[in-house]
């Protein structure tokens, strides 16, 4: 598929600290937003009982995966609704609105009534809350997933990819980890599902706060800023800058850039399962097939999170040495037949030694498959629609990938098919995943301003 390339007048000059800011406000909002999405995955069999209580326990934590699927789904809509603004407006102002809202919708969660005491209000009203959660959250992708990689050399752009997509997802699950564990050890046994919870969602607040006091010292993305200086002077307008200005979402839906965005899905839900169906699935893998301890748990879980961090820097970097179509032909290799053996040896795994080293090559090879995506994404739209073309296909593509754990719950009828059935899953996704590699253009090197 051939991609027009606009060249831009000028790289704008761009400051060591501005360089550092942009880096720490698209990791560490990214990071934060993604620990609001995962508290959720930490007290799955908790919240399953006490807001979609059944007979059957599959049932229950298949709700709980439905609720977090549900608030994918949303975030195609954040994506449109915040893209166009960071588009139009800039990327400053669409993060902070959107990382608070996140952990202020969080924050809420941990107050709201259980079954046993309001009924079927309870599960109405969390669905509710994270339908809201879901669309701020698209909002934050919108524009974490350009201002870094729109600020940061050429030569850094894929590491700074791996480091915001995999590197937040890392840092987003570390956080959760320490906090999993710092309310476990406060609020042990029974007291947890009275109590525990409500903690964890309460520090979504704690996100919010810690964002906004990061974004005061952000700027504005370099290229988004040349891009709007180019429109307001017509004599002088790049075609990138003119007019999917006016309509940053209907550019992206366009004749012009639908095939694109259509290809770009092949390669995110293979990206996104990867990751739901690795790191995203992990904490309950460990608990119903492992039955690990919670202690135990939170530090397999912190070590798995290190090693998503690692994985995902290290592929980012590496495509931009490869470039993006022969990294992404290697992960689809990579990925068909490392999952498959993790999923079978982890669940056969009873020390704990196997049971944590298992875990960490799992989240490795999860976090591995969707590393070069962001900076992919980023080269296939010009600035002037780059928030809005990467948003979206980042998230409609992940919102696919993040329906996996759920439909791969209910597929498996009892949790003990339940490895076996993520084999099958990740072979089928894989599959796809390799198809879109050898589809896709090489794009490594157009990052049109």
């Amino acid at each position: 598929m051939s991609m027009q390339v606009v060249t831009a007048p000028s790289a704008p000059a761009i400051g060591r600290r501005q360089m550092v800011s942009a880096i720490t406000a698209s990791v560490l909002g990214w990071s934060l937003d993604l620990f609001d999405l995962f508290v959720l995955l930490y007290v799955a069999p908790v919240v399953g009982t006490l807001f979609f209580p059944s007979n059957n326990a599959v049932l229950s934590l298949a709700a709980v995966y439905a609720s977090f699927a549900v608030t994918l789904l949303m975030r195609p809509l954040g994506s449109g609704l915040f893209g166009s603004y960071a588009d139009r407006r800039g990327r400053k102002r669409a993060m902070t609105v959107a990382v608070v809202g996140v952990g202020i919708a969080t924050a809420v969660l941990g107050l709201l009534p259980t079954y046993p005491q309001a009924g079927v209000l309870a599960p109405i009203l969390f669905l509710v809350l994270r339908l809201v959660q879901g669309v701020f959250v698209g909002g934050v992708v919108a524009s974490t997933h350009t201002i870094g990689t729109e600020t940061v050399g050429e030569r850094w752009r894929g590491a700074m990819s791996g480091l915001i997509g995999g590197g937040g997802a890392g840092i987003g699950s570390l956080i959760a980890s320490v906090i999993y564990l710092i309310v476990s050890q406060a609020f042990p046994g029974p007291a947890f599902a009275v109590w525990g919870w409500r903690c964890m969602f309460l520090t979504g607040l704690l996100s919010s706060l810690l964002g906004l006091f990061v974004f005061r010292w952000l700027e504005e993305s370099p290229l988004w800023l040349q891009q709007a200086q180019q429109r307001h002077r017509p004599h002088d307008r790049t075609e990138a800058a003119a007019a999917p200005a006016v309509s940053p979402v209907r550019t992206v839906f366009s004749a012009r850039y639908l095939p694109t965005l259509l290809v770009n899905l092949m390669i995110v839900i293979g990206g996104g399962a990867a990751y739901y169906l690795t790191s995203g699935i992990l904490p309950t893998f460990l608990k119903v097939i492992n039955k690990t301890p919670q202690v135990a748990s939170s530090g397999i879980l912190m070590l798995a999170s290190v090693a998503a961090i690692v994985s995902a820097v290290l592929f980012g970097y590496l495509s931009e040495v490869t470039g993006r179509k022969k990294m992404f032909i290697v992960l689809a290799i990579l990925e068909l037949v490392g999952l498959p053996w993790t999923y079978a040896h982890l669940a056969m795994a009873t020390a704990l030694g196997a049971v944590t080293w298992l875990s960490v090559l799992l989240a490795f090879l999860g976090n591995a498959a969707y590393a070069p995506i962001l900076v992919f994404l980023n080269e296939r739209y010009p600035t002037a629609i780059r928030s809005s073309g990467t948003g979206l296909s980042w998230n409609m593509g992940f919102a696919v990938g993040g329906m996996m754990p759920t439909f791969v719950t209910l597929a498996s009828g009892q949790t003990s098919n339940l490895p076996h059935t993520l084999a099958v899953f990740a072979v089928v996704l894989f599959v796809l995943y390799l198809i879109g590699a050898l589809i896709v253009p090489e794009t490594k090197g157009r990052f049109d301003a």
